[in-house]
C-alpha cells in the first residue's frame, strides 16, 4: 500500500494520498490548498487519482477535493447523506471502495458533522484484516472532533458517542490517521503527533474512553473551543451554497 500525509499549518490539517501502488490507483482524501501538490505526489509514486474524497463538508478551511477531481478527471465522494448544491459521487455506508489490492470500507461517524463518515482501509496483499482507519474530524489523537459546527452541541455529542461506539468495536491495532493535529479549532487536546492506534486512545483519549453517554455529552458540551472565524460561511462554500470567500 501507498500512503502519503500531508500536514498543513494554514489552516492546520492532515490530507492524505492512498491506494495500490501495484495497481497504480490511489484517492486524495481530504485535500487542502495547493492541488498541484497532490498530482506531483501520485505522479512521484506513479499512481492515477481515481477518487478525490472529503470526509465531511468542511467549516475551517476552503475544500480543494472538487478542483482537484476536476483536475484529474475523478470522481468526488462525500457521503450520501452530504446537503451540497452540486453533483458528487454519494458514499453510502457500509460501501467497499476498491483500488486494487487496496481496499477502503465508508463507515458513517456522524458527530462532527451529520455526513461524516471515516474510510477502513485494508491491504490485501498483506492480510483480509483492517490496517488503519481514516478518521477525519471524529476520533484524533488526544481528543474528538467538536460537535456544534451542524447542529446544537448536544445533538452533535449524542451522534458522536454512538459513532464512538462503532469505531471502539475495532481492533486495538488498527491505527489511526486523523484529519487535523494540534493548534486545529476542531479539537480540544488534540496532540502534536499524526497518527496513533484503537488501543491507545482507547487507554488515553479521555473522551474516548467513557462508555456512559450522559457522561460523555457533558464531557463534549465542557471547553469547546472557539469556532474559527467564518465556521459557517466556509461550510456554506463548501457545499456550494455561498459565493467563494
Amino acid at each position: 500500500m501507498i500512503l502519503r500525509q500531508f500536514l498543513h499549518t494554514s489552516p492546520i490539517g492532515i490530507s492524505y494520498l492512498f491506494g495500490c501502488g501495484g495497481q497504480a490507483s490511489g484517492a486524495v482524501v481530504d485535500p487542502i490548498g495547493d492541488i498541484e501538490v497532490y498530482l506531483r505526489a501520485a505522479q512521484e509514486a506513479g499512481m492515477r487519482i481515481r477518487l478525490v474524497i472529503d470526509t465531511h463538508v468542511h467549516a475551517d478551511h476552503p475544500s480543494a477535493a472538487r478542483r482537484l477531481a476536476a483536475a484529474c478527471n475523478a470522481p468526488y465522494l462525500l457521503a450520501a447523506t452530504a446537503n451540497v448544491s452540486f453533483p458528487f459521487q454519494a458514499a453510502q455506508d457500509g460501501e467497499v471502495l476498491s483500488l486494487g489490492n487496496v481496499v477502503a470500507t465508508v463507515l458513517h461517524t456522524p458527530g462532527h458533522t451529520p455526513e461524516h463518515f471515516c474510510l477502513l482501509v485494508t491491504d490485501r496483499t498483506r492480510a483480509e484484516e483492517p490496517w488503519c482507519v481514516l478518521t477525519g474530524h471524529t476520533l484524533m489523537v488526544g481528543d474528538l472532533g467538536r460537535t456544534e459546527l451542524a447542529a446544537s452541541a448536544e445533538e452533535g455529542a449524542r451522534a458522536m458517542f454512538a459513532s464512538m461506539q462503532r469505531l471502539k468495536q475495532l481492533p486495538d491495532y488498527v491505527e489511526i490517521l486523523p484529519g487535523a493535529f494540534a493548534g486545529s479549532l476542531c479539537g480540544r487536546r488534540l496532540s502534536g503527533k499524526t497518527s496513533s492506534t484503537i488501543g491507545f486512545e482507547r487507554r488515553y483519549n479521555q473522551a474516548f474512553a467513557l462508555d456512559d453517554a450522559g457522561e460523555f455529552v457533558s464531557a463534549m458540551l465542557r471547553d469547546v473551543p472557539r469556532s474559527a472565524v467564518d465556521a459557517a460561511r466556509l461550510r456554506a462554500v463548501n457545499a456550494g451554497l455561498a459565493a467563494a470567500m
